[in-house]
């Protein structure tokens, strides 16, 4: 993920900060590694080295660039531990205020991000944490998770994943990602817990839990389910809806039969 490779990467520049001084206002360094792209970080206020509490701060319109990845912030806060040999190792980093991660095809913004560099876990939050991919576009009222080695983006509270014209809402989503022979991640499925609502230009379908493979356009919903196209309304246990064709099947539940309200003359597309 662009974005966890991003605060990843600043991670690593912090570090090398050791060398600097704390009045330096911009820097451009080589961090090596067989990585010959220089990093470069900027603050209207200066970096500064806080030996004492093992921490390094670049404040006021902070800046750190790497190639085609930028990540912007009101202050870029890296937290470290000494090594034996006197090397230092960032464990954290914190970016605050009006927060924005961003490359070529992906960017990724909230009031706050927080990075744990050993579990490669980046945490959004506040304001409306958001995450655009090439292909999707995911919001959150609560926080926008991003765990790079699952490859899974998870948004809590009042989730929502949105695709062409489609939207997935729920409590909770959790996105998983695919690196494609471009080397872009894409979305090739949505996992969508309590409160699921599937929202398209002509139907509307809810459940409590909701599986959207993104490459076959079925979302399959499961609970307590309805589907609605105008003043038609179909009741089921289980239902998939395929956002390509228009056509939604519903199921009944076990022992059961499914519900349906159909007003004449309206246009139906379903089955059993």
């Amino acid at each position: 993920m662009t974005a966890a490779r991003l605060l990843a990467a600043v991670a690593v520049l912090a570090g090398a900060l050791a060398g600097l001084s704390g009045g330096a206002a911009a820097q451009s360094l080589n961090l090596g590694a067989g990585d010959d792209t220089p990093i470069e970080i900027f603050a209207d206020n200066g970096i500064e080295w806080q030996q004492d509490n093992l921490v390094f701060l670049a404040k006021g319109n902070a800046k750190a660039v790497r190639g085609d990845i930028t990540v912007l912030a009101d202050q870029l806060t890296a937290f470290y531990t000494e090594r034996p040999g006197g090397n230092t190792e960032i464990y954290r980093l914190d970016a605050d205020g009006s927060v924005k991660i961003k490359s070529s095809s992906q960017t990724a913004s909230g009031d706050k991000a927080v990075y744990d560099v050993g579990r490669e876990i980046l945490v959004l939050s506040g304001g409306t944490p958001k995450m655009v991919t090439s292909d999707a576009v995911i919001t959150a009222q609560q926080q926008l998770e991003y765990w790079e080695q699952r490859q899974m983006a998870v948004a809590r509270g009042k989730a929502e994943a949105v695709k062409d014209d489609r939207r997935v809402l729920a409590d909770v989503l959790a996105a998983f990602f695919r690196k494609t022979k471009e080397g872009d991640s894409k979305v090739y499925r949505v996992d969508a817990y309590d409160n699921v609502s599937v929202l398209t230009e002509r139907d509307r379908a809810f459940g409590d839990r909701g599986v959207y493979d993104v490459e076959t356009g079925i979302v399959t919903l499961t609970g307590s389910v309805r589907i609605k196209r105008g003043k038609n309304e179909l009741e089921g246990c289980k239902a998939q809806v395929n956002l390509n064709t228009g056509i939604s099947r519903l199921f009944s539940c076990p022992g059961g039969r499914t519900k349906g309200t159909l007003s004449p003359g309206a246009t139906r597309n379903t089955g059993k």
